[in-house]
């Protein structure tokens, strides 16, 4: 038999000399078909290579098999470690996870949703540029379930797994402090995103738990290395006496822009100036200068959302649960100059 076209259920029908229900029923209900009709049924799909259209089965049956997952930088290879966990989750459950990278746009974060509500996924994690409040009460009335990912939503009005940023500063300040440093740059941005924010409060409250410590923030427009580098120069075009003795960057990737603007202009790291980053990726042990980082338990913040999220896509009316992680802080040479050479 000649098709120029996909194999459709009425082809296979045609072929194992059924009814399209009945071809249905071996598909999708294969108890209620004898054995003998099972097998002339596989025969003719396999004859044919004929594939289902899950897709459309889904659509019909109004329930996906996808989830949504939404990050805020996909070129920040902490939401890389995220997504492997979520995406480890979701493949033990039988689903998929499709990816979508607002790059801190609000359009492009909208132009996600928007997507994910007509391929009518089963659910959206979301790292959010904003308020994620209103996102989610879209997806709720679309029937969507939803969770926020890398934010703390104190609420509880919606489900989130986050780290607590504010330990985090917490952590970096102490660690600087206890090295002797006074003067504390908090390099980081925009000022707008509930992380950059929570990580000085943390710095600052450790700074004034001690005393005489000063802390300014230097606003980045980016998390990422050019801007670490535009920030890094910045500093340094100070006269000498008005640099700080201590970076703290926002994340690990402003601290590596940091890092290369220090060595091109031949500063000491740490002797001139302490250098400490935050998330622990991968690059971090293996930089220049090894760097002193805030780790976060990535794959498992992941991981949590992600069954946070299937579980409530199996409740009509789940509770919302909210997951805080604590960060813990990896010192290198990049604060310290006796940590163990790698």
């Amino acid at each position: 038999m000649d098709h120029r076209g996909p194999v459709g259920v009425k082809d296979v029908a045609a072929a194992a000399g059924v009814s399209v229900g009945t071809v249905s029923n071996v598909l999708n209900r294969p108890d209620r078909v004898t054995d003998a009709t099972r097998e002339r049924v596989h025969q003719a799909i396999a004859s044919l290579g004929f594939v289902r259209n899950e897709a459309a089965r889904q659509l019909r049956a109004g329930l996906s098999n996808c989830v949504g997952l939404i990050v805020l930088n996909a070129t920040n290879p902490f939401f890389t470690d995220v997504a492997t966990g979520a995406e480890e989750c979701a493949a033990e459950h039988g689903v998929a996870v499709l990816v979508g990278n607002s790059a801190e746009q609000p359009d492009r974060e909208d132009a996600y949703l928007t997507l994910f509500e007509q391929q009518r996924v089963r659910g959206v994690l979301l790292s959010p540029i904003g308020d994620a409040g209103p996102h989610l009460e879209r997806l709720a009335q679309h029937g969507i379930a939803g969770v926020v990912v890398d934010r703390d939503i104190a609420t509880g009005a919606h489900s989130s797994v986050s780290v607590d940023d504010v330990a985090g500063g917490t952590l970096a300040a102490r660690h600087l402090i206890a090295l002797g440093h006074r003067h504390i740059a908090y390099v980081a941005g925009p000022a707008g995103l509930r992380q950059v924010t929570d990580r000085l409060d943390g710095v600052r409250r450790e700074a004034a738990h001690h005393g005489g410590i000063d802390v300014e923030f230097v606003e980045a427009a980016n998390l990422d290395i050019a801007a670490g580098v535009r920030c890094g120069q910045a500093i340094l075009d100070r006269p000498r006496a008005q640099w700080p003795t201590a970076l703290f960057a926002g994340n690990d990737l402003i601290a590596l822009g940091l890092l290369k603007a220090l060595l091109a202009r031949g500063v000491r790291v740490p002797d001139d100036m302490a250098l400490v980053g935050y998330d622990d990726i991968a690059f971090a042990e293996g930089a220049a200068i090894p760097l002193t980082s805030v780790a976060q338990p990535r794959h498992e913040i992941g991981r949590r959302a992600m069954e946070l999220l299937l579980a409530s896509g199996e409740d009509e009316r789940p509770r919302p649960q909210r997951v805080v992680l604590q960060p813990h802080l990896v010192v290198r040479r990049s604060s310290d100059p006796h940590a163990p050479r790698l």
